[in-house]
């Protein structure tokens, strides 16, 4: 196989070797979760419980409050003791519905409909909405939204987001290991609802079973295929993986669906074949817990609310001091200020790391050597923009790329001056925000 790849990037030191072979192992039932309200790119949900009501697990506990929102549903059965802002995975705190379990897990209805590939697309979208499915690769936008482009804006590919780029992390390679066939399924009804005509797979050559295994797999399906990717960071960002796969460009500031392609995270494709066959709403996922301070690194299937505190004690605790705490991938995830918050529908992993891993170097000065520059994957100037936020020149910073950098860390990994650029080109993004409010 001939491996695609993109300009640009890096390869960090995957570090996967912790958690790659440990197989899937269902966590035990959290004694409390905190589901909150906003887990996803849009408008917060709308509770539709109160304090004191007693829910079942996948009860509806809060809806979407527009187009561009989610339904949450009840991780556990129990009580909710609370309507409360609790910490977010994110690493900030934000509005949450807590739940107390009783312990019995119990579930309401499910189906199994024998044939859900010849549902109606209507009815597709409606559970997946019903579902309250997001992106699991992170970014967490609504699937049923995603789903849904204008008229004039055809699909004719879908692309499953095989890369699982990000150092560490290793959910989505056991989730494929594991449910390919599942998935696979998931990416035909996709293709189903938004009428592509081609699918892809993309997944990383440092993968080679789960490449192996999904061509036999796709091996009789004429308009399937699995693209083999170079390991290359952030081959797993949307722009870059529709170029490696189909050498299409997304234009500046427009979306996939403007080149007539969707990406789906491998695990988003499974939830979304859950939701349309059982009408299983989204209260678990896979999350790796990993790193060298963490006693027995695994890759769990846990319950949305999950306590980090909790995953980690179930994998035997960590063996040394912990210098750092993230979120997600070390390379664009959110430093935690300790485990106690619980995991969202975007937590794919976290990552604790030792003292020394977790280091802080002086910032120095720019030597304009343009290493930023080479490795950018949006063609941008990232140490122009930094400069110019430094220097609280805002107009400068965006005509430099401010709006277009996605943040992937490339340059700040690269960087000999340990400038820490992606946090100038955070600053920069929230003070433009601000001043576009002021303005309105």
């Amino acid at each position: 196989m001939r491996l695609q790849t993109f300009p640009g990037g890096v390869h960090p030191h995957d570090e996967k070797h912790f958690s790659a072979s440990a197989p899937i192992t269902k966590a035990p039932l959290p004694a409390k979760v905190a589901i909150h309200l906003s887990q996803h790119i849009g408008s917060p949900s709308t509770p539709v419980v109160s304090v004191g009501d007693e829910v079942l697990t996948g009860q509806l506990i809060a809806e979407a409050s527009g187009f561009v929102s989610l339904n949450q549903h009840a991780s556990i059965s129990g009580k909710v003791t609370a309507i409360d802002r609790f910490p977010h995975p994110c690493g900030t705190s934000s509005l949450a519905i807590q739940i107390t379990g009783d312990g019995q897990d119990k579930w309401v209805e499910l189906v199994d409909e024998p044939n859900f590939m010849d549902l109606p697309v209507s009815e597709m979208k409606n559970r997946i909405a019903a579902a309250g499915i997001c992106g699991m690769g992170g970014a967490g936008f609504p699937t049923f939204v995603k789903l849904s482009p204008p008229e004039d804006k055809p699909i004719d590919t879908v692309i499953l987001n095989g890369v699982e780029c990000e150092p560490f992390l290793t959910s989505d390679y056991r989730l494929m290991k594991e449910k390919a066939k599942d998935i696979i399924t998931g990416l035909k009804l996709i293709m189903k609802i938004v009428n592509a005509r081609k699918g892809y797979i993309g997944i990383e050559a440092n993968k080679p079973d789960v490449i192996k295994e999904m061509e036999k797999l796709l091996s009789s399906e004429a308009n399937l295929d699995v693209v083999g990717l170079k390991l290359r960071y952030p081959q797993g960002a949307e722009k870059q993986l529709i170029y490696a796969a189909t050498k299409r460009k997304v234009p500046a500031g427009g979306l996939p669906m403007a080149v007539g392609v969707v990406v789906q995270n491998v695990g988003t494709a499974f939830a979304v074949y859950e939701a349309i066959r059982y009408k299983k709403p989204l209260i678990e996922r896979i999350i790796s817990i990993t790193g060298s301070p963490v006693a027995k690194p695994q890759n769990l299937l846990a319950r949305i609310g999950t306590p980090f505190a909790e995953l980690v004690e179930f994998c035997g605790g960590t063996k040394e001091r912990v210098g750092k705490i993230i979120s997600g991938g070390p390379m664009m995830g959110f430093a935690l200020p300790s485990l106690d918050a619980g995991m969202g529908k975007g937590s794919s992993g976290l990552v604790l790391m030792n003292e020394k891993q977790a280091r802080l170097n002086e910032e120095g000065n720019c030597l304009r050597c343009a290493r930023c520059v080479d490795v950018c994957p949006m063609n941008l100037l990232p140490s122009m923009i930094a400069a110019a936020v430094k220097y609280k020149n805002l107009d400068m910073a965006v005509q430099a790329g401010l709006n277009d950098c996605m943040k992937c860390g490339s340059c700040a990994y690269v960087c000999p001056a340990q400038i820490k650029l992606v946090q100038w080109i955070d600053t920069g993004k929230i003070r433009y925000a601000e001043a576009q409010r002021a303005k309105k």
